[in-house]
């Protein structure tokens, strides 16, 4: 048995001892690498974009063997209102169910599913010729440069010596790092294997290490290093949670050494200043464009 993602408890039942096969939970399988039929049952989490969506479905019922149950549930205003109308396009017969804001679809891997290999194309890494860069849907701004990043790149100095780029999607903002000869080494994390993947390809540079991890872990980062660059996630399944960027600049002010910097963009409307004066001597604001703020934190 296996699981995509973490359902709600009270929506659907995962039995003790399924597999994890979520891209976002670092050290899981990975379903794509699932042997057609080697699963007995799977529920999935289904995520939000179409395409991600439609390549999770697809390689959950390759995955699947004929007959096998497969439950797939998403919140109705992310996606669930779509997987019916989806599943049914690859051949399911299903059994639909609505609770608590969510669509809840149960269906058995039907014996010859349709336009598994499409959708599964669609939603797989691949080149993006205008950005110059590999990405795969799912991946955080998977198909252009966010506007945050952008920014943030604006203003950077070149850097120098050993640094960190916490949360580093595709690795747009560790290629301009990279670009100061004086940066000696970077460490790449991230909790999307799909980001680390793409990063990997994207940024071949003998100074780099790339890793698949939650970046509030302690370790997660190298220690005492010269500066830390990063835009941290502020979304949790879907909802705002600004713990998430403010445990990111705990866990960079914990990485680097003393009078080490950090460069951070968010959007202008989190509450960052308050955790970075407590864990900074020195903050010091750098830009404000296009809903996007940049700190210089000086520890």
């Amino acid at each position: 048995m296996g699981v995509y993602g973490h359902p709600p408890a009270d929506l659907a039942a995962v039995p003790d001892g399924a597999v994890q096969l979520s891209p976002l939970a670092p050290g899981a399988a990975a379903l794509e690498d699932l042997a057609p039929g080697a699963l007995d049952g799977l529920t999935v989490l289904a995520p939000p974009g179409t395409l991600e969506r439609r390549h999770t479905l697809a390689l959950a019922l390759r995955a699947l063997k004929p007959g096998s149950p497969l439950t797939v549930l998403a919140p109705k205003d992310r996606g669930g209102s779509r997987l019916a109308r989806e599943l049914s396009g690859f051949g399911c017969r299903l059994d639909e169910t609505a609770k608590r804001h969510h669509r809840i679809v149960r269906t058995v891997r039907p014996e010859a599913p349709a336009g598994l290999d499409e959708a599964i194309a669609e939603g797989a890494q691949q080149f993006l010729a205008d950005l110059g860069l590999w990405s795969q849907p799912g991946i955080f701004s998977w198909n252009r440069v966010d506007p945050g990043t952008a920014l943030l790149i604006a203003q950077l100095p070149a850097l120098a010596g050993r640094g960190a780029d916490l949360g580093c999607g595709l690795g747009v903002l560790a290629r301009a790092v990279l670009a100061s000869e004086k940066v000696t080494g970077l460490t790449l994390v991230d909790n999307d294997r799909r980001a680390v993947a793409a990063a990997r390809r994207n940024v071949e540079d003998p100074r780099v290490a790339v890793t698949w991890a939650d970046a509030r872990a302690a370790d997660a980062v190298p220690e005492r290093l010269d500066f830390v660059v990063m835009n941290p996630p502020f979304h949790d399944g879907g909802a705002e949670d600004r713990a998430l960027g403010q445990a990111f600049i705990r866990r960079a002010a914990a990485a680097l050494r003393p009078g080490g910097t950090l460069w951070l963009t968010a959007n202008t409307h989190l509450p960052y200043e308050a955790t970075l004066a407590e864990v900074f001597r020195e903050v010091v604001p750098r830009a404000a464009a296009q809903g996007y703020k940049i700190h210089e934190a000086r520890k």
